[in-house]
């Protein structure tokens, strides 16, 4: 992450919490000034085998990274006393899939990760953005390892209904380990396909 932030300044980043992150990593993180979101992956039904090192790493990360979103935190009773007068840094992903999970979130929360392939058909996706903007919800996109035409979609969908939210679905580019080429920057141009339902780009 960190030569990336170097070579391209104006990048943000969602990064999946890990128990293992010492002070000094979560230190040079705080520097880059660069993280959007940070994941917990607290939603999925995980057991939990260390508490005290789960809620330690809480404890670090949310003072640390004061205006990031706090994405599926878990919902142990000790993180919602943390997360108290916070909520409006609490984001969802994996409980969103249907526009009614929008009303029975752990934490009564604003903003919402929108996964059109978890939600899964158009008419619930569309659903799922017509609640959000009803409610003045803030979205944001991520993606579930969609590749090909998916991945056009999923950017195509961020594009339309939360541009400005921090999206996790940058182009394909972004995803390699060591990237060789010059990283596509946003916007990205449009590039009309005469097939297919996606933002055609050279990714």
């Amino acid at each position: 992450m960190l030569s990336r932030v170097a070579a391209y300044p104006d990048l943000r980043f969602k990064l999946d919490a890990h128990p293992a992150w010492t002070s000094q990593i979560v230190d040079a993180l705080v520097k880059t000034h660069a993280v959007d979101v940070i994941d917990f992956k607290g939603c999925y039904g995980l057991e939990v085998t260390d508490e005290p090192a789960l809620l330690r790493l809480y404890e670090r990360l949310i003072p640390a990274f004061p205006d990031a979103l706090v994405e599926d935190p878990h919902p142990l009773e000790p993180v919602t006393a943390l997360l108290a007068g916070q909520e409006r840094r609490v984001s969802y992903d994996a409980l969103i899939r249907s526009a009614a999970d929008l009303a029975t979130t752990p934490l009564r929360v604003r903003t919402i990760n929108v996964k059109p392939t978890r939600i899964g058909g158009l008419r619930d996706l569309f659903e799922v953005y017509a609640r959000c903007a009803r409610e003045g919800r803030p979205m944001y996109g991520g993606g579930m390892g969609e590749l090909g035409v998916g991945r056009g979609q999923i950017e195509l969908l961020a594009s339309l209904f939360h541009p400005d939210g921090p999206n996790d679905v940058a182009p394909s580019a972004y995803n390699e380990d060591d990237p060789t080429s010059e990283l596509p920057a946003s916007p990205l141009p449009p590039r009309p396909d005469a097939t297919g339902f996606r933002w055609a780009s050279d990714d």
